[in-house]
C-alpha cells in the first residue's frame, strides 16, 4: 500500500499449532446446470464470510453522499484452471475487461497459483482458486462500475465483506510456522491507549501492497480491535489499480497522493495538492475525536533492495513527514503516542526494482514467513531535550524513530532469514508467535 509522507488485510483462529490456509469444505456441491463450483470458503475456526451485494445495493460514503454499488457479475461456474482462463479472456472479447488488466490478472492468477502451492496445505488448489475467482469477480464489478475512494475511506464490511476477502486471499502465503511478532505486550499497551479515548501513531516501514493483511494477520488472535481497525495512509496508486482496489475497499484509509509521484504529470499537480490538503483535514478530524491509530511509512514509499547488495532494509524515513503527523496529533486536544513499527514481508510481494510510473506493475509472489514488532512508545520531549533548534530536534526525532525500526527489522531478519526463531529475541525486543 503506497504509502506517502504527510503534506506527503480478521479471519478466524488457527486450528491447531500448525495453522491451516482456510477451513476446507466437507464436499464440493453441483450447482443446477452441471458445473462444479467452489463453496464459500470461511476462516478456520469460524468468521464472517464475504457475502456478493445484491442488485443496486447503496453504500453510504463518510461524507454523507451515497454511492450505487452495482451488483456482481454472474457466478464463475468453471470446472478447471482452463475454463477460468477463457473465461478471463471471454470477459475480453465481450469488452467488460480491458486487455491490459486481463493480462495482469493471468500473470497475477500464475504467480498466485505457485505461491499458495508451496504451502502443501491438501486444499490448497482449491483454495487458490476459489480466492482468484473471488478477486476476479471484484475487478470486473469496478470495471463496470468504478468505485471513488473519498480523502477518508472506511472499510466495506457489508453488503460485501472485503476486508474478510483481503484477509483470506493474503492468508496463504503466509508461512505462520517461520513468521514473529516483536513485542506482543505492546500492541496490548496500545489498546488500553485508544479505550481511554488516545490516538496511537504507528510510524512503519513499508514493503508490499498486501502490508495492512500482514498487520492485520498476525494479530487477529492476540489483538483483533487493532487488526480491523488501523487507519492507513495510503497514496493513490493503490486506488487506482484495478487488482489491488478491491483490497483497499476492505481497509480504513486516509487517501493522499504520493510525494514521489507528485510530479508523473505536471497537469495534475495542482489538482493533487488539493486533495492532500483535504485528506490532512480528514486526518485532523479523525484525531480530535480520540480512540483512533493511525499508521503510516514516512520514506513514502515501499523499501526496495540495495543495487549494489541487493539486500532489503528500510528506507529513511523524511523527517518532514514523521514531525507533520507529530504536530497533527500534538495539536489535536487528545493525548496521542508514537510507535516505531517494524515490517519485514517483502518475499510475498516485492514491489519493482525502481519505481515505475505508469499503474499496473507486475506482481512476483511467494510463500514465506514474515514479521512484525513494535517497540515501547517514542516521546518528542525525550529524545531531543538537548537539541539546539526546532529543525536540529526534527532530525533527532525522525533518526531516534527510524533506528528502532531498524534495529527492529535486524531482529526479524535474524529470525526468519538466518533460521534463528525466537532465539532471535533480545531484552529489547520479544519474539513469539500469538496465533499459536
Amino acid at each position: 500500500m503506497q504509502a506517502p509522507p504527510l503534506a506527503a488485510l480478521a479471519g478466524g483462529a488457527w486450528a491447531s499449532h500448525r495453522p491451516a490456509i482456510l477451513a476446507a469444505p466437507a464436499s464440493l456441491r453441483r450447482p443446477r446446470r452441471g458445473a462444479l463450483r467452489l463453496p464459500a470458503w470461511r476462516p478456520a475456526g469460524g468468521g464472517r464470510a464475504p457475502r456478493l451485494p445484491a442488485k443496486g445495493a447503496v453504500l453510504a460514503s463518510d461524507t454523507g453522499a451515497d454511492e450505487e454499488v452495482a451488483g456482481p457479475s454472474p457466478l464463475l461456474d468453471v470446472r478447471s484452471e482452463q475454463e477460468f482462463v477463457l473465461r478471463v479472456r471471454k470477459e475480453v472479447e465481450r469488452g467488460k475487461l480491458r486487455p491490459d488488466v486481463a493480462d495482469n490478472f493471468e500473470n497475477l492468477y500464475y504467480n498466485y497459483k505457485n505461491a499458495v502451492l508451496q504451502n502443501g496445505d491438501p486444499n490448497a488448489y482449491q483454495i487458490m482458486l476459489s480466492n482468484m475467482m473471488d478477486l476476479f469477480d471484484r475487478v470486473l464489478l469496478d470495471e463496470e462500475n468504478p468505485f471513488t475512494f473519498q480523502p477518508y475511506h472506511k472499510a466495506i464490511r457489508e453488503p460485501f465483506d472485503y476486508y474478510t476477502f483481503g484477509q483470506n486471499y493474503i492468508r496463504p502465503l503466509v508461512d505462520f510456522r517461520n513468521s514473529y511478532v516483536g513485542n506482543i505486550s505492546v500492541f496490548s499497551d496500545m489498546e488500553n491507549q485508544l479505550r481511554q479515548g488516545h490516538n496511537v501513531v504507528l510510524m512503519s516501514n513499508h514493503q508490499t501492497e498486501a502490508d495492512p493483511a500482514v498487520i492485520a494477520l498476525s494479530l487477529e488472535r492476540s489483538n483483533p480491535w487493532i487488526s480491523e481497525n488501523i487507519v492507513y495512509v495510503a497514496g493513490d496508486r493503490v486506488l487506482t489499480d484495478p487488482l489491488c482496489k478491491p483490497f483497499s475497499m476492505g481497509r480504513n484509509l486516509l487517501c493522499v497522493y504520493s510525494k514521489k509521484h507528485m510530479n508523473d504529470f505536471p497537469e495534475l499537480i495542482e489538482m493533487k495538492r488539493r486533495a492532500n490538503t483535504r485528506s490532512l483535514k480528514e486526518m485532523a478530524l479523525l484525531l480530535r475525536g480520540g480512540s483512533h491509530i493511525i499508521w503510516i511509512a514516512p520514506s513514502g514509499g515501499r523499501d526496495r533492495p540495495d543495487p549494489l547488495t541487493g539486500e532489503w532494509h528500510p528506507a529513511p524515513f523524511d523527517a518532514s513527514a514523521v514531525d507533520n503527523m507529530r504536530r497533527l496529533l500534538e495539536h489535536s486536544g487528545v493525548p496521542g503516542h508514537i510507535y516505531p513499527l517494524s515490517l519485514l514481508c517483502y518475499e510475498i510481494m516485492p514491489p519493482p526494482q525502481q519505481i515505475e510510473k505508469e499503474i499496473g506493475e507486475q506482481r512476483v509472489i511467494s510463500f514465506h514467513g514474515v514479521g512484525l514488532s513494535v517497540a515501547e512508545e517514542i516521546k518528542y520531549g525525550d529524545v531531543t531535550a538537548q537539541s539546539r533548534n526546532a529543525d536540529e530536534a526534527r532530525g533527532i526525532f525522525s533518526e531516534a524513530l527510524y533506528n528502532s525500526v531498524v534495529d527492529q527489522y535486524n531482529v526479524l531478519k535474524s529470525a526468519i532469514f538466518r533460521d534463528r526463531g525466537a532465539v532471535s529475541s533480545n531484552p529489547a525486543i520479544s519474539l513469539s508467535q500469538p496465533w499459536r
